[in-house]
């Protein structure tokens, strides 16, 4: 596991400029075993959304930059994506990004008897992520927070 995080970071840093450079927002970065294969998995997002020309584009950036300085000792798939229309917040940045967006947030520990809230967000306040639930708001930090992505109603 700590391996698995220092690659992460290795990586993280080695595709961060060059996605931010090119105009994206790196949403997530996911270094995984499946089977016998290893795959690092990139989430990029844009305000006007990503297409698939996008997600080529940021591969063959950071798929470059890898091959160059090598930080993986080992085969792995590179697979760059667009995080979905339930993408992920992992930062205060994007609780307020996505104020007014219903979303979910999972705790790691039970507030007010619940470890888990969906609701409509309010955004941040006081550096916390803001969430109106039932009328109520819950303010959440974010080493609170396990994890919270949007939810989209069909």
């Amino acid at each position: 596991m700590v391996q698995k995080n220092k690659t992460e970071e290795i990586v993280k840093n080695i595709a961060l400029p060059l996605i931010e450079r090119a105009g994206y927002e790196l949403v997530d970065l996911e270094y995984q075993k499946e089977g016998s294969n290893w795959f690092l998995r990139l989430f990029i997002d844009h305000e006007k959304g990503i297409s698939h020309q996008d997600c080529e584009l940021v591969s063959n950036l950071v798929g470059e930059e890898l091959d160059k300085q090598d930080p993986i000792p080992h085969a792995y798939f590179l697979e760059v994506s667009s995080p979905g229309i339930e993408r992920p917040l992992k930062s205060l940045k994007d609780f307020q990004r996505f104020k007014g967006e219903k979303a979910e947030i999972k705790l790691y520990a039970a507030k007010n008897g619940k470890k888990e809230y969906i609701g409509k967000l309010l955004g941040v306040e006081n550096d916390q992520a803001a969430l109106l639930v039932k009328d109520e708001k819950i303010l959440f930090q974010m080493d609170e927070i396990a994890s919270a992505h949007l939810l989209v109603d069909f």
